[in-house]
């Protein structure tokens, strides 16, 4: 849920990164990630799908998205993903 998503990053400003799922009830990925930029303009975010990579990725271009990882996964997709982020905050 979107709106419960946001809820709790805005009770948690220690919140640094977030995977996001693009269909959600209530607000979508595509919304919640706007609103997420607006809150805190520096937050990583990786979106999740099972939609093809490039046209959600594409839908982000130039906003600031931080990774895509195509649904399903495995455990070390996710693994990686999140590395990265981390090392990129470092």
């Amino acid at each position: 849920d979107g709106r419960e998503a946001l809820e709790i990053f805005k009770s948690n400003p220690d919140i640094n990164f977030v995977i996001l799922d693009l269909t959600m009830p209530h607000m979508d990925g595509e919304q919640t990630f706007r609103e997420l930029r607006r809150l805190k303009p520096d937050v990583r975010v990786i979106i999740s799908s099972g939609y093809n990579e490039q046209e959600v990725t594409q839908k982000f271009v130039g906003k600031g998205l931080a990774g895509f990882i195509q649904k399903p996964y495995r455990l070390s997709v996710l693994r990686d993903a999140v590395l990265k982020i981390v090392a990129l905050a470092d």
